[in-house]
């Protein structure tokens, strides 16, 4: 019989912990929680009674189980928590996450969209997404995370549950784990987030003398007093505390009679027995023969599975039609085997992972290894192409029979698979398994397949040192070109990690490999690699290199195109568009029109969101307009590259600092600054800092600037493209809103240096406008070096045309062509309609040399200027505005509380507010004696003003000026001055 105790003894710690952690989470403080213990010591049914709690409050469950579809299934446990969830609906419809729908799509199948992604991407993009989902599920009143038995867990799993972990406390989330305390990832992965205090770990101890007699009492239904002493020391003996143990070994002297109910309770007749293993074992003997030979088998091939198995996987093995089936499963739960499993239909569970065990302990060893035999060549007959985990399975099943190279060849196969899926953590650990058990003569083919999961996985090291430690017969056997592409694709992820020096390596071993006879196809994809090697930091001249670039691209690009080489096209054409950018941008544009093509042509999804990224770039710094950089984070969506639209919201970030949107930036940098840092993108997470501090500097804020910039540097700030932004678009313009030209200046020129070393591909830093407009300002540069840079391809960018068009005016003004320097402003101020802040700016700098100079309307533009950055709150430059205004001898309206009410055609042209009073009253006509009743002011102030009035708006008279009023409060407060 079976005797199961209706309550939990000894864990009432546990369960208080428990109960908090659920009330914290209520509260939407994360938790993170790990139940650790031996088998059967009550991990699952604390998690169960956590569950059911959580359940009752309201609060969503997932849950899910690892270990049950063979060795290093990916992402197994998370499948199954979100299919408990979502099985027969849609991920919730919330903006916020949009961008991980393709990554879920992984998880939940169901998900996946036609123009979606194929289940590719990055571990860390995927516990992001699911880190996301599960704050929704949770945002009304928090949510359960139940994942059990993770010391089965593969990689992936692992990768996704630290991210959890770290990260948990964000959300309102109770991640609660189970695991055995084994040697392995898991375990490592607790170790470590209780020592960082990232999550609550509690060890069950064994239950002592009283915790079993209650238990025992529990399960007999009875008081603690009518358990007989003798029961209780042989559960305690042989049980060691262990409650499934103890309840096993209870349910064995109750089923065989020795422990008997009768008129005066429970009492035990003849002897109590051996000890517990051989008991239980001889227990599960006895029954299993009860049930006859079809459900015998069914049970030991499903145990041969794991702790679970899948239905239609045991009769595809066995063979049973149908009714034979589920005659089997029914008789194997009316005996007590076996139960369905509520989170996964088609899925039937032991009632403890301990009862697998022991019924595979029935049989001898030899007759175990054969039935592992029968059922791993049933399934590869049944399922030649060892679909699905059929093919993990297999190779469990070839192992546990003692078949270590049909084993280690479907484990490679298993590897190779899952590297294909993008799960390269469980390639990784499938083909390490299977170059232990390969034979020789089939072992580098393996290794080679492991050094590329290795490369895959992050692990270049590992990978380089796999190559070096191939044996010259086994690197031989691989042949020359396979030799060739391993290295040149190890060459590839060097040089994507920016690691020239190991990319140089491996470069340099497919260079010796290479002889005059190797074909074109053989040298394209290498030269691809060595170009974009070329550009990255290195020794030699960074025009030389840059020219070596260059060269490499085009040789690559001519062959890729003819054999073709789609993937080495895409490089080639990415990096001459980068470098196309000197000739100007529409023949880098050409380029990447050219990848784009080739990856639209060949269905490379991730190549073509690349192109349309840059062509979104090219067209930010052409018109400051962001529509084709927006269209490139949507497609970015769609694939489920969520890294990329990282760097497409990056760019538009820096795209609305420039155009004077700081609300806008600062939601897209608040939004993507903690994913990035949790994903571990940190080429934008440092962009998306830089974007921040000159956000600040656009705004006058040195000392949020510099916090920003502190936070850059402390991460790796001194990047390679991104030192020119840093003191040219972010501390040359807080200069200048510094009013401190000299310090503006010396950090444009420390920008040209850098540049001059370091040729870089980023045109907005002032060297193609501002700069030479300070220069110009100054009296250093005249119309040759304005001329030398309008020639340059960066001057077409309306960024830097505007600044360009203001030394043109600056320039002609200074040659007393007074008219065709103010329609040179005109033209600058249309150029710089897109950006307030430096069309702002510009007019500043130029009033002042067309004050000095006697040209233009620089009193209007100063009080445009002044007006600007009094509203933004940048005092310096207001007050340089007033001081100038003031030295061309005209008034300077004061600040007064009010002011904003002003518009601002009025304010440009320096009605005060009390004048502004009046201007409004003039819409009834009233004269100046009911004017002074109605503002409490003399007769002789309002003449004053009126004359004011008059003078400042160009109005003729009194009756022009009263027509003015009336149109002024007919377009609300918008008067055509």
């Amino acid at each position: 019989m079976r005797t199961t105790s209706p309550i939990t003894v000894g864990r009432a710690g546990e369960l208080a912990m428990l109960d908090s952690a659920l009330t914290d989470v209520r509260a939407r403080q994360g938790r993170a929680v790990f139940l650790l213990g031996e088998p059967g010591i009550g991990k699952s049914r604390l998690a169960g009674e956590c569950a059911q709690q959580a359940g009752a409050l309201g609060m969503p469950v997932l849950r899910g189980r690892a270990g049950a579809g063979g060795t290093g299934t990916p992402f197994r446990p998370l499948r199954e928590a979100l299919a408990s969830r979502f099985r027969l609906g849609r991920p919730p419809a919330d903006p916020e996450l949009e961008p991980y729908r393709p990554a879920l799509a992984r998880l939940v199948p169901e998900w996946r969209t036609a123009e979606g992604p194929d289940g590719h991407g990055c571990v860390v993009e995927l516990a992001e997404a699911l880190l996301r989902l599960l704050a929704l599920v949770g945002r009304a009143g928090g949510c359960v995370l139940v994942l059990e038995d993770l010391h089965d867990a593969d990689p992936e799993t692992t990768a996704v549950l630290e991210y959890l972990v770290d990260n948990v406390a964000e959300v309102p989330v109770l991640l609660l784990a189970t695991l055995r305390p084994e040697p392995g990832p898991g375990r490592d992965l607790v170790r470590a987030a209780e020592r960082r205090r990232g999550a609550t770990v509690a060890e069950l101890l064994p239950l002592v003398a009283d915790e079993v007699r209650a238990l025992a009492a529990g399960c007999l239904e009875t008081a603690a007093a009518g358990v007989p002493d003798a029961v209780v020391d042989r559960l305690v003996a042989d049980g060691d505390g262990n409650p499934y143990l103890a309840e096993e070994l209870l349910g064995d002297l109750v089923g065989s009679g020795t422990l008997r109910h009768g008129e005066h309770g429970w009492q035990v007749v003849g002897e109590l027995g051996p000890s517990v293993p051989a008991t239980i074992v001889q227990s599960y003997d006895h029954r299993l023969g009860l049930l006859g030979a079809q459900v015998r088998e069914l049970l030991l091939i499903g145990a041969c599975l794991g702790p679970r198995f899948c239905v239609d996987t045991v009769q595809l093995i066995t063979g049973h039609d149908d009714r034979s089936m589920f005659a089997g499963l029914r008789s194997a739960g009316e005996a007590d085997f076996i139960v369905p499993d509520p989170a996964a239909p088609g899925w039937y569970a032991f009632r403890h992972a301990l009862t697998a065990e022991a019924l595979l302990a029935t049989v001898p060893p030899l007759e175990r290894a054969a039935l592992a035999r029968h059922a791993a060549t049933e399934l590869e007959r049944a399922d030649p192409e060892l679909r699905d985990d059929h093919c993990q399975l297999a190779a469990d099943l070839r192992l546990a029979a003692d078949d270590p190279g049909g084993a280690a060849v479907h484990y490679a196969e298993a590897g190779r698979r899952a590297l294909a899926a993008g799960a390269s953590g469980s390639a990784v650990a499938l083909l390490e398994r299977a170059q232990q058990l390969a034979a020789v003569p089939d072992r580098t083919a393996v290794t080679e397949s492991l050094i590329d999961a290795l490369a895959e996985a992050g692990q270049l090291r590992q990978a380089l040192t796999l190559v070096t430690a191939l044996p010259p017969a086994g690197a031989a056997s691989l042949g020359v070109g396979r030799r060739l592409a391993l290295h040149t694709r190890l060459a590839w992820c060097a040089v994507t990690a920016e690691r020239p020096q190991e990319a140089a390596a491996q470069v340099a071993a497919a260079r010796a490999l290479l002889d005059d006879g190797a074909a074109p196809e053989q040298r394209a994809p290498l030269a691809a690699v060595e170009s974009h090697l070329a550009l990255l930091p290195g020794p030699g001249d960074p025009q030389a290199r840059q020219a070596d670039a260059e060269r490499l691209a085009r040789q690559a690009a001519q062959v890729a195109q003819r054999v073709p080489l789609p993937v080495v096209a895409c490089q080639a054409w990415q990096l001459l568009a980068l470098l196309a950018r000197e000739q100007g941008f529409d023949h880098a544009d050409s380029y990447l029109i050219r990848m784009l093509e080739v990856a639209e042509t060949h269905g490379l999804g991730s190549w073509r969101v690349e192109a349309l990224l840059r062509l979104g770039m090219n067209e930010c710094m052409r018109t400051g307009e962001p529509h084709r950089l927006d269209q490139a984070r949507q497609a970015s969506l769609q694939l489920g590259s969520v890294r990329v639209t990282q760097s497409a919201e990056g760019a538009l970030a820096m795209n609305a600092v420039l155009r004077g949107e700081p609300q806008a930036a600062r939601e897209i940098i608040d939004r993507c600054l903690g994913a990035t840092a949790r994903l571990g993108n940190l080429a934008t997470h440092r962009y998306l800092l830089l974007t921040a501090a000159t956000l600040a500097a656009h705004q006058g804020r040195r000392r949020e600037m510099e916090r920003e910039l502190l936070a850059f540097s402390q991460i790796g700030g001194e990047d390679f493209f991104l030192m020119p932004v840093l003191l040219g678009l972010c501390r040359a313009i807080c200069a200048l809103l510094e009013e401190d030209r000299p310090l503006a200046t010396a950090e444009l020129a420390a920008a040209r240096d850098w540049e001059r070393r370091n040729p870089n591909v980023y045109y907005l830093a002032g060297q193609h406008g501002l700069h030479p407009l300070l220069e110009v300002l100054a009296g250093e540069a005249g119309w040759d070096r304005y001329q030398e840079v309008e020639a340059g391809p960066a001057a077409p960018l309306t960024w830097n045309g505007q600044f360009l068009l203001l030394a043109r005016a600056v320039l002609l003004g200074r040659d007393g062509r007074g008219e065709e320097a103010e329609q040179a402003v005109a033209a600058a101020q249309r150029c710089a309609a897109l950006f307030p802040m430096a069309r702002h700016l510009g007019l500043r700098l130029v009033a002042e040399a067309a004050v000095r100079d006697g040209w233009g309307d620089p009193v209007a533009w100063l009080r445009t200027a002044e007006e600007y950055f009094h509203a933004l709150d940048v005092p310096a430059v207001a007050r340089a505005c007033r001081t100038l205004l003031r030295q061309a001898g005209v008034s300077v309206a004061q600040h007064r509380g009010g002011r904003d009410r002003i518009p601002p055609a009025l304010r440009a042209v320096g009605v005060t507010l009390r004048e502004y009073e009046v201007f409004t009253l003039l819409v009834e006509g009233p004269g100046n004696q009911q004017i002074a009743r109605e503002l409490s002011i003399s007769p002789r102030t309002v003449e004053k003003h009126m004359a004011n009035l008059i003078s400042k708006t160009g109005c003729q008279d009194r009756a022009a000026l009263c027509e003015l009023a009336v149109e002024s409060c007919a377009a609300e407060g918008e008067p055509q001055v």
